[in-house]
């Protein structure tokens, strides 16, 4: 078995990650525990093993000292071979067992299993998750965490147990040569633990309040590149370049508080290392001058002292980033493990949509606002049903589709299809189960034919391109290409599918809807983007994808729904109207107001005050 694959990367944690340390260290880490010992076992076995190196340079030393000059090798012969061995063979094989474990079955298997867990947790937090944050952020804070996590783990593997081991057989090394000896080593260390639980907590307080800071540069520059061209067309560089450097100079006050204290720390610490060989060489040499130890337990002395103070400093400046680390892994812990905001409930169900009977049955939503939303909504869409959602900006349209794909639960009343709750099924099922076409067309950074295939990813490419023919996308997707040099469906669409007209990304959108085939279509301004003779065009298309499906379109350009077979005016939230185009413009009410006010097809916004 490939040892790159000890360790399970993409296994799925149970639960929601907890939001206490150690809790969620374990959660994080579950399944890789059984590699993270193997590799703690090698790595407090190399500790002892650099004990043992002074230990058999004193034997070396003694055996040596104790024999003739002619003699050596032929008398100490066995000890020689056995410290040569230890050095040449036991030695470097202990330390490239544990650079093995560390670099090849750890450190990336641990680094993915974090990161792919806090990813797929992050994607089941709800759409106000998101809208409250930068998207920037947030993907900052996967990766740091995830970092950070991994960081703490190898040290602590690497570092903390080797030395813990290297100081325990220090310990134990020292007291055969003298218990006074020892008892100083002790001493030492008790001084060298203060230190470390003097500085170690105010580290881990100012990393914090550094990856903060960090983050936020990243979320404001982020936000910026994401929204340049509104940048440029309102000639706003230089508030942007403001913002960004007010971001970068709070993390500079941050770094630099915590530079600070790195300084101080280090210092003190260099300074208590000096203190070691001093102690521990000087001691030896006293008890030697009065014949109460050997050369070669002086230079075991020496060896062991040298390598402590200079395993102080290395160890430190590991603790320092150790700490640093945990701060940072609490500071990402605080921004992506809120419990989820809409969740299924435990006996959630899957939904299969046979009929496409939708009803609301008296839905209220708020925002959270005095103002807006909707209010009392009772409305029935029969089963393959095309139904046009017609009303100003604030009416409340968006929030009844947002509504019934769940993207918010209702405050009042429920939302069933085919006669089920859509609260009392899987999230997942119920978007499945509904196309939709939005205003704001969504586009990933990828290929034509991965962005339509997104509707239905087990589509064959004959599928897709058909889809594309529907949609009137196909002879213009032929013609693309990117700065790779991909071509037609192989080209990239850019972020956000920046690289296509407004029109190209709606027939995008659509095709990807053709594609899923869903029972229920929901159209949200679903051809604003396209001018008349593009929108002529797929008309056809569109009237042949509603066949057999219950719709909901919305639309300001109310000549698109005119022919749908019912109109449901909402005004401030309410049901205001509803009927066919015809009986509504006999009716002379609002629905008749805007068909006269409307220029070029458009209705208005005017006259609203409430923001959906």
């Amino acid at each position: 078995m490939n040892a790159a694959n000890w360790i399970d990367a993409s296994a799925p944690a149970k639960g929601a990650p907890p939001r206490r340390l150690l809790p969620f260290i374990r959660w994080a880490l579950k399944g890789a525990w059984r590699m993270l010992a193997a590799a703690s076992v090698v790595s407090i076995f190399g500790g002892v093993v650099e004990v043992m190196a002074a230990l058999i340079l004193g034997q070396v030393i003694d055996a040596a000292l104790s024999t003739p000059a002619d003699q050596v090798f032929g008398t100490n012969m066995g000890t020689l071979i056995g410290a040569a061995a230890f050095f040449l063979l036991l030695r470097p094989l202990t330390f490239g067992a544990s650079s093995f474990l560390q670099s090849i079955v750890v450190g990336p298997n641990v680094f993915n299993l974090c990161l792919s867990r806090l990813h797929r947790y992050t994607l089941g937090q709800s759409v106000t998750f998101f809208d409250d944050d930068f998207a920037g952020r947030i993907a900052q804070k996967e990766m740091q965490t995830a970092r950070a996590l991994t960081d703490v783990v190898i040290e602590m593997i690497h570092t903390v147990l080797f030395a813990l081991a290297s100081v325990i057989g220090a310990i134990m090394l020292l007291g055969t040569v003298d218990f006074r000896i020892a008892a100083g080593l002790v001493v030492w260390l008790v001084g060298y633990l203060f230190l470390i639980r003097h500085f170690m907590p105010r580290i881990r307080q100012r990393s914090k309040s550094r990856a903060a800071a960090r983050a936020m540069v990243t979320g404001q520059v982020v936000d910026t590149v994401t929204n340049i061209k509104t940048v440029k067309l309102f000639a706003h560089a230089d508030h942007e370049d403001r913002a960004a450097l007010g971001a970068m100079s709070a993390f500079r006050d941050r770094s630099l508080e915590f530079g600070e204290l790195s300084v101080t720390f280090r210092f003190w610490l260099m300074a208590l290392a000096g203190v070691l060989p001093v102690l521990l060489v000087g001691g030896a040499l006293w008890y030697w001058s009065r014949g109460l130890v050997t050369a070669g337990d002086i230079a075991a002395t020496g060896a062991v002292s040298l390598r402590l103070a200079q395993m102080t400093g290395w160890v430190s400046f590991t603790l320092m980033g150790l700490y640093a680390n945990v701060g940072e892994v609490e500071d990402g812990m605080r921004t992506l493990t809120p419990p989820h905001g809409l969740t299924d409930a435990p006996d959630a169900g899957e939904l299969l949509v046979h009929s496409g009977h939708i009803l609301f049955r008296d839905v209220g939503y708020s925002y959270g606002r005095d103002t807006g939303g909707i209010e009392h909504i009772a409305l029935e869409i029969r089963p393959g049903e095309k139904v046009g959602i017609v009303g100003a900006s604030g009416a409340g349209k968006s929030t009844l589709v947002a509504l019934l794909l769940r993207l918010y639960d209702t405050e009042k009343g429920a939302i069933e299809i085919d006669g089920r709750n859509i609260s009392t099924v899987t999230q997942e099922s119920l978007r499945r189960q509904i196309g939709m076409v939005t205003q704001e067309t969504a586009m990933f950074n990828r290929s034509a034919l991965d962005n339509i295939r997104y509707g239905r990813p087990d589509a064959t490419e004959d599928d897709v391109i058909a889809a594309a023919k529907k949609a009137e996308a196909h002879e213009f997707i032929l013609g693309l290409e990117d700065h790779k040099g991909r071509k037609g469906y192989a080209a990239h669409l850019g972020e956000r599918g920046v690289k296509l007209s407004g029109g190209q990304r709606q027939r995008i959108a659509l095709a990807r809807a053709i594609l899923k085939d869903a029972p229920i279509l929901v159209l949200d301004e679903a051809t604003s983007a396209l001018d008349s003779e593009v929108e002529a065009a797929i008309q056809d298309a569109l009237e042949r994808v509603m066949e057999g499906k219950t719709v909901l379109a919305i639309a300001h350009r109310l000549s698109t729904i005119s022919h749908m077979d019912r109109i449901v005016v909402l005004d401030r939230g309410h049901v205001a109207e509803e009927g066919t185009h015809a009986e509504l413009l006999a009716r002379g009410g609002l629905y008749a107001r805007y068909w006269d006010r409307q220029s070029g097809g458009f209705l208005g916004s005017e006259e609203q005050d409430a923001a959906e």
